[in-house]
Order: structure tokens, then sequence, then C-alpha cells
């Protein structure tokens, strides 16, 4: 497996290795990802689930995101990093929290979504490309 992006919690618990380009990237701005993260939003970016390889023990906690579909959220068991996403309605893929690359350069969103649940306090750039809930069609790379 070629490794294109590695990353890890913050103890370093649990490592991963990415060998495909992210297919997705996006902030979200969703309530549930707010409340999940702690912060305004998360900056996640999606990878075909089989180029992820995952090292470490990984916990699952299940919660219903903004678009109303499941979501399964990793985090490490020991240090609490949320590392990792299984959305329902995006099948054969997986989310990687961006904050958690080794080299965050890696990351580049494309779009910003769920931005009418932003926080008042949330700064968006004017240049962003912006929905209010979901994009018709994810946003590509």
């Amino acid at each position: 497996m070629n490794t294109l992006m590695t990353g890890s919690c913050l103890c370093g618990a649990v490592k991963y290795h990415a060998a495909a380009e992210p297919v997705i990237t996006g902030n979200c701005h969703c309530r549930d990802c707010q409340r999940s993260s702690g912060s305004a939003y998360a900056p996640v970016f999606f990878v075909p689930a089989a180029a992820l390889s995952i090292e470490g023990s990984v916990h699952y906690y299940e919660s219903i995101g903004g678009s109303g579909a499941k979501v399964r959220r990793g985090f490490c068991p020991t240090c609490g990093s949320q590392l990792f996403a299984v959305a329902e309605s995006m099948p054969g893929l997986i989310s990687v929290r961006a904050g958690t690359l080794d080299d965050t350069s890696h990351y580049v969103p494309s779009a910003d979504i769920f931005v009418s649940q932003a926080a008042v306090w949330d700064h968006i750039p004017d240049t962003a490309l912006k929905f209010a809930t979901l994009p018709p069609a994810p946003p590509t790379r």
C-alpha cells in the first residue's frame, strides 16, 4: 500500500495511513459536528475505506448527523482524539479529521457545508464555496 498521508491521535496510540487522495474535502458546520468537536466546525476529508489502514484500537460512537443519517465517529479510547467517521450517507468512504494529519498542508477544503447552522462567532471566508445544508452532489477536490 503506497502511503500518501499519515496521521495519529494526540497520544499516538492510533495511527493511520491513507493510500489514496481525498475524494471529498470540506468543513462541516452542522450542530452535530460542533458538539462532537467542541469547535465551530469539523474539517474533514473522505477517502475510500479500503485505502485507509488503521493501527491501534478505535472506539466508535453512533449518532444522527446533520443530514439526518447515522454517523459512527471513531476516537482513541486513551486520549479521546476524534479521528474518523463513517457516515451512512457516504457508503464506501471514511472521513478523517484533518487536524490529525502529520502534515496538515495535505488538507485543502473544497467547501463549507451546513453554514445555515454555523455559530454566530464562526468566520467563514467570503471566498469559500458555501452550502446552507448538504450540497446537491458532494464537492470534489
